[in-house]
């Protein structure tokens, strides 16, 4: 098998590729129209979307969709034990995805109806896939990550019918769109984030003062973040998202207290899922305060994203892509710098967000730690995606 070949013969070699990369990209595009307007200078901007939006949509739907992608198209077919997408399909994801991206880079020039339709057409053809594998064998806890995805679809949809001029819903979709990925953070990383931990743990022997992941606790954080998500997308009042969102994130932090996050402080490839699990249930709490009127909801939204998401999937990319490969699960010194380097823009970017004299100093910043925790996670993971699979052997 070819280099390249290989890169299309699993979903998370080239979705992990392609969403580390843009993730660097796109925030390089962003932090020079930022610069640019600092200086007082004219930056060129093709996008028809005012930059602030584009730059929200395309963290939200480019790089939270090519996470999604790399990790569904990997984790249902050991869910299910189905064959894997052949990389045919994969290969016809991946180009899907990029015409998105290169339709709202370049909308400027193309009718608004033409973007949309490019943009949205991605993640239908995905989750027809993941449909045909899990109706085989349906789960709850796994038929809700599909509807997960369906949510994230309208949200999108919803920002595109206000660039069509249709609706008033750009603001709506957006946040709905952050929120749904936060939602499945609380799903998904509430599920292995104490799975991991345990698995650790008993594997040097412990079996007392293990993990605990209450069931009514993740009941509540899940359908309260869940709710937050389908709520701005049907234009719930404030109030009631805000007690939502309150609620789906006080739930959360209690379900980490829970998980024992002392002891994976020397482990990085462990305490980065504690403490992004952590930040994205902060961002929760944080946004429904701000929408019953204590503090800044764009803040909010910041911690949600870069430490919450961002931390999330930067978290399971790397742990999928060695343990897929037949790798150590040992994250690399490189790749734990960038674990590292999240949290540190996360906190910058809701300090300039509180207090606005630090805006663009804390913005230019965050992007820049941003840039450098993805830089350093496909530098090192590079050789990894190109590669085959080592010999259990060697992977010992």
């Amino acid at each position: 098998m070819t280099a390249l070949k290989r890169l299309f013969s699993e979903g998370f070699r080239i979705f992990f590729l392609a969403a580390g990369l843009f993730a660097v990209l796109a925030m390089a595009l962003w932090e020079h129209w930022i610069a640019a307007q600092a200086l007082g200078q004219e930056a060129g901007f093709p996008a028809a979307a005012m930059p602030q939006h584009w730059h929200a949509h395309e963290m939200i739907f480019g790089f939270g969709g090519a996470a999604l992608a790399g990790f569904f198209l990997t984790a249902v077919p050991n869910w299910t034990g189905a064959k894997g997408a052949p990389h045919r399909f994969i290969a016809l994801v991946a180009a899907l995805w990029l015409a998105g991206r290169l339709a709202l880079w370049f909308s400027g020039g193309l009718p608004p109806g033409v973007v949309a339709l490019t943009d949205l057409a991605f993640a239908p053809v995905l989750a027809g896939q993941l449909l045909e594998q899990l109706i085989r064998k349906p789960k709850a806890q796994q038929m809700i990550l599909l509807a997960l995805l369906a949510l994230f679809w309208t949200a999108n949809l919803l920002t595109h019918l206000e660039w069509m001029g249709l609706t008033g819903t750009l603001w709506a979709g957006l946040r709905g769109g952050l929120l749904t990925l936060g939602a499945m953070i609380m799903v998904l990383g509430g599920r292995v984030t104490p799975g991991f931990t345990r698995n650790a743990m008993v594997a040097t022997g412990r079996d007392s003062r293990l993990p605990r992941n209450p069931a009514p606790l993740a009941a509540v954080s899940i359908a309260a973040s869940v709710g937050v998500a389908a709520g701005y997308l049907a234009g719930l009042p404030e109030p009631v998202l805000g007690g939502l969102a309150v609620v789906a994130g006080l739930a959360g932090l209690a379900r980490v207290a829970l998980w024992r996050s002392g002891w994976t402080w020397d482990k990085p490839i462990l305490w980065v899922l504690h403490l992004s699990y952590a930040a994205n249930a902060a961002g929760f709490a944080m946004l429904g305060l701000a929408g019953l009127g204590f503090g800044s909801e764009i803040a909010a939204l910041h911690l949600l994203g870069i430490g919450g998401v961002g931390g999330m999937t930067l978290a399971i990319m790397s742990r999928a892509s060695l343990g897929h490969t037949g790798r150590p699960l040992v994250a690399p010194r490189a790749v734990a710098l960038a674990y590292a380097l999240l949290p540190l823009a996360a906190l910058l970017r809701y300090l300039g967000s509180a207090w606005p004299e630090a805006h663009d100093p804390a913005l230019l910043l965050a992007g820049g730690l941003w840039m450098a925790a993805f830089a350093l996670f496909v530098l090192r993971l590079w050789p990894v995606w190109w590669a085959p699979r080592l010999p259990r052997a060697a992977a010992d």
